[in-house]
């Protein structure tokens, strides 16, 4: 009689070691966005992989065409910080095997401060809203198949909100 127990065991640290990677994916996301580098973010995503910063009065498009815009759009921040809470994670079935696709949703608050560089000055831009990331499993570890931004509000300079 095989030992079931054993196997259980494996498949669980399995799924904690995947909740892991795609955590350390989902935050490498946001520092690669919040520190401009492009070249990190765009290796997040598999070849194919593609980005809707639409309703964030942004683009749709590949990852490559999405980080050019990003970097133009976001050049004008002096400092940006994507806080990324309330994860929920569900992991799919491709091709009959469990666990190679997940679904990530996530919320988000960024604030973001225009100009200068001082270091103290409150942020002047503040958005939030969620993420819903498509995510694959390949050879090279988990990466981003597609990110949807759902924002909801945003604060302008000035204070005044929408959303």
């Amino acid at each position: 009689m095989p030992n079931t127990r054993a196997m259980t065991q494996r498949v669980e640290l399995a799924t904690v070691m995947d909740r892991l990677a795609v955590d350390g994916l989902i935050t490498d996301y946001a520092v690669a966005v919040d520190d401009g580098d492009w070249a990190a973010y765009r290796g997040l995503f598999t070849a194919d992989g593609r980005a809707d910063y639409r309703s964030a009065g942004g683009i749709e498009g590949d990852a490559g065409k999405v980080a050019v815009w990003l970097a133009e759009s976001l050049r004008g921040f002096s400092m940006r910080q994507h806080l990324i809470v309330n994860r929920r994670l569900r992991f799919g079935v491709l091709e009959q095997d469990r666990g190679d696709t997940a679904q990530v949703q996530a919320d988000y608050v960024n604030p973001m401060r225009l100009g200068g560089e001082g270091s103290c000055a409150e942020p002047d831009f503040v958005c939030g809203g969620r993420y819903a990331f498509a995510l694959l499993r390949t050879d090279d570890g988990w990466r981003v198949r597609e990110v949807v931004v759902q924002e909801k509000w945003r604060r302008l300079p000035g204070g005044k909100a929408t959303g």
